[in-house]
């Protein structure tokens, strides 16, 4: 248990960085898909440096940190089991089990783009970048939180801010659809 403190330290510390480099992945891929639509020679220019730029971010901090913050995460379980008798922890786990399977659906995306295949459009992809945000806030409440009615309020909370998310970006896509360069 002396370890413990710095145990959590780690595994805050790779959580955050994990975190980074999901919320930037998805705004290099909207970069990488308003690239792939310029003419040449900007396409090949841009592609090239921003697909370099996606390989770093995700195979240099994005997944170690994902391995490590579920090496430590995993660690902390062991050293306090009693944890997985509290209902705020099974709901923590399955946000954090949908936090997996985002990582997973963004690196089917980064394969994608890396070999220039676009399926997805910059609008679905600003919308895609929310995704880690939901998930973010979700955890911290409930691990700030715990009481049973606390984190229900949390999660109500994260809905609300859903629906803010979505009419913040409508009104961005109306400017920018007013303003093509804001």
């Amino acid at each position: 248990m002396e370890y413990y403190n710095y145990i959590k330290s780690l595994h805050l510390i790779f959580v955050i960085t994990w975190f980074a480099g999901l919320f930037y992945i998805p705004r290099l891929f909207v970069y990488q898909i308003e690239a792939f639509h310029k003419p040449s020679p900007d396409k090949e220019i841009l592609g090239k440096q921003l697909k370099l730029m996606a390989k770093r971010l995700w195979y240099i901090i994005t997944w170690p940190s994902a391995i490590l913050s579920t090496i430590f995460a995993v660690w902390l379980l062991l050293l306090m089991p009693g944890w997985l008798d509290q209902g705020w922890m099974h709901v923590k786990l399955t946000f954090v089990l949908l936090l997996f399977f985002y990582h997973y659906k963004t690196h089917v995306y980064f394969k994608q783009l890396q070999d220039d295949i676009v399926k997805k459009s910059s609008s679905y992809m600003r919308i895609w970048n929310e995704g880690a945000t939901f998930i973010l806030f979700a955890v911290v409440f409930l691990v700030i939180l715990k009481s049973t009615l606390n984190w229900i309020f949390g999660v109500v909370g994260i809905i609300v801010l859903g629906i803010l998310i979505m009419l913040g970006f409508r009104v961005y896509k109306s400017i920018r659809e007013k303003n093509p360069d804001a």
